[in-house]
């Protein structure tokens, strides 16, 4: 009786290492992936700053015309 009780939970303790693995794993490559965005943000968000600085140089070039 005791026997299958055993088996059956050696193959549960099993399949959770499995899954314990693979959810590292997949968390290992969403961290990466969060690294990637958030490089890729800040290099976005520069860009950003340096075109707003170019437009209000060019805003500020432009003549202002009486209405």
């Amino acid at each position: 009786m005791v026997e299958p009780e055993l088996a059956a939970l050696e193959e549960r303790i099993e399949q959770l290492v499995q899954r314990l693995a693979a959810l590292r794993a997949e968390n290992r490559d969403l961290r990466q992936q969060l690294a990637g965005r958030t490089d890729e943000n800040a290099r976005n968000v520069e860009k950003l700053a340096a075109a707003r600085t170019r437009i209000e140089a060019l805003l500020k070039q432009i003549p202002e015309t009486e209405s």
